[in-house]
């Protein structure tokens, strides 16, 4: 019988649900958002992409199937929050997230000019609360920057997914949740590089839905790629999404 005022691992999880082993996934007091991606969603923490946290997807390079993976995760979110696109590398196609059934005024897209812009943007979306999610494209954000982004993460429920090159694996991070994500035909592979629970050595395949199936809502690209259509083009037949310019504070 263990002593008085030493806890056992059953007595330390009844004390507070935050406390968990490194043997076991830890589990957080909401659920997190079902990935759409059974397998996937079973091997991270909370069942799904984690709410209020800095979560970062590790990619050779834009375009591999990143958004189709989040897609299912983000049609779960409510019509009234947007989904915010922060400094993609190409201009959001409107007829694709249509295809996808989400109404342009859904999407806000964030072009700022300047790395040090969208940093602060983030932050600011992050600690307002009123996004659903957050799909921020940075290539080399400082870690002091990171910790921000993190912090402000936390302050709320926003989904926060962060895309960064695969060599920045090598470094360190505060994310909790890391993938390496490659391309793997119609399906992505996918590493977990780092999770609150323990080492996942074992590359996960995650199938997609085809990017080029007409008519089916994948067909068309997310976004306008040179080979597709010129990144400034605008399209008359479909409403844009919102782009908007952060300014700063004087």
């Amino acid at each position: 019988m263990p002593s008085a005022g030493i806890s056992t691992p059953r007595a330390s999880t009844a004390i507070h649900p935050l406390l968990w082993r490194g043997s076991q996934l830890a589990r957080n007091c909401r659920p997190g958002l079902d990935t759409g991606h059974a397998e996937l969603s079973r091997q991270l923490p909370d069942g799904g992409w984690p709410l209020g946290s800095l979560t970062e997807l590790l990619l050779p390079q834009p375009g591999i199937g990143e958004i189709r993976l989040l897609l299912p995760a983000l049609r779960q979110l409510p019509a009234q929050r947007s989904i915010v696109l922060l400094h993609p590398p190409h201009q959001p196609s409107v007829q694709a997230w249509q295809a996808h059934r989400f109404a342009s005024r859904q999407l806000l897209w964030v072009a700022p000019a300047h790395a040090a812009d969208a940093l602060w943007a983030a932050e600011q979306v992050l600690k307002q609360g009123h996004c659903g999610a957050l799909l921020y494209w940075a290539s080399r954000p400082p870690a002091t920057a990171l910790r921000r982004l993190h912090l402000a993460a936390q302050a709320g429920d926003t989904a926060f997914f962060l895309f960064r090159p695969a060599e920045s694996a090598r470094q360190a991070s505060p994310a909790p949740l890391r993938l390496l994500l490659h391309p793997a035909g119609d399906q992505l592979r996918v590493d977990i590089l780092k999770r609150r629970g323990p080492v996942h050595d074992t590359s996960l395949l995650v199938p997609l839905a085809p990017s080029r199936a007409a008519p089916a809502a994948g067909s068309i690209p997310a976004f306008s790629e040179p080979s597709h259509a010129p990144v400034d083009q605008r399209l008359p037949d479909a409403p844009q999404p919102r782009r908007t310019e952060p300014v700063l504070a004087g």
